[in-house]
């Protein structure tokens, strides 16, 4: 108990700092996202921060945890991976995705030719790269794999989405270790399976938001193999062979991993009895912000 009030104690000290400076901690001040117009002090910093509290809340938590030289960088790197991957859901063409992907990769050879375009994430981006010398291999990577998955398919199987996992995600944390100065083999190792799970887990979260827009991109295979329909997962059927299905793609992920977050869904999933669409997977957790903290502060993760 006294571990936990202590904890909480320093959590709520590192969040009130936002309201108490009108900026996020260790950032400073700086105008919030919406009112961001242009290259000024903080400005790209602040854009970037707001853009991954709202788009990719779990990262912004682990980001805040990170020490306060490399925070600002892990928010670019967040918030560049954010850019990719809200573009598939905010198009009805095909081509405006990939005139998006395309502006996004000469983005990144801009970057690596000192002339970052006039965008805050980019801004912020090329200040990361030359912080930390970020291989840029791994953000070509992320964009081509985008890329390749604006087509509205399912995978064809779960091989598939682990390839997709490890070049989008996998890679993310390649350039977060990069960022934090590990480079490591044994450590890329460890960021591959994170990786991979975390994308398996990711398309099962996201698995009633796009049924209810008449889109299934689950494994192929593994819905054949146990008579489960596009169409079951559209009518938001919760029979028995639909639970097995995200039982077993819940299982390769936790073959990969069980860690924070990611361990957390996988769990909760289990006290459903595997029903993707129970209104319980689809709460923000109120305790995750507590959960981080305490691991961090025990070192436990």
């Amino acid at each position: 108990m006294a571990a936990a009030t202590m904890a909480r104690a320093g959590l709520r000290q590192l969040l009130c700092r936002r309201t108490l400076r009108g900026g996020l901690p260790g950032l400073g001040g700086g105008r919030a996202a919406a009112g961001w117009s242009g290259p000024a002090p903080g400005g790209e910093v602040q854009y970037c921060a707001e853009l991954v509290r709202k788009r990719d809340y779990e990262g912004f938590l682990c980001s805040l945890l990170l020490p306060a030289e490399s925070r600002t960088s892990a928010f670019a790197l967040r918030a560049f991976n954010v850019e990719l991957a809200q573009i598939k859901d905010s198009i009805t063409q095909k081509t405006t995705g990939l005139m998006r992907m395309q502006f996004w990769r000469e983005a990144v050879e801009n970057i690596y030719c000192d002339n970052p375009p006039h965008q805050p994430v980019a801004t912020e981006l090329w200040r990361a790269v030359k912080r930390h010398n970020l291989t840029k291999m791994w953000f070509m990577k992320i964009i081509d794999e985008r890329e390749k998955n604006l087509d509205d398919r399912a995978y064809r199987n779960i091989q598939e989405l682990e390839t997709y996992a490890e070049n989008t995600q996998s890679a993310l944390l390649y350039l977060t270790l990069e960022m934090l100065g590990v480079r490591d083999i044994h450590a890329d190792h460890a960021a591959s399976h994170i990786g991979k799970a975390q994308g398996i887990v990711t398309c099962l979260r996201a698995t009633p938001y796009h049924s209810a827009r008449q889109k299934v991109f689950l494994p192929m295979d593994i819905c054949m193999l146990h008579g489960v329909s596009q169409e079951d997962f559209i009518r938001g059927k919760q029979e028995k062979n639909v639970r097995d299905v995200i039982y077993d793609i819940a299982s390769q992920a936790h073959i990969h991993l069980e860690h924070v977050a990611l361990d957390d869904y996988l769990c909760n999933m289990r006290k459903v009895d595997f029903n993707i669409f129970h209104p319980s997977l689809q709460k923000k957790s109120t305790l995750l912000p507590l959960h981080l903290y305490i691991r961090s502060w025990k070192k436990t993760y």
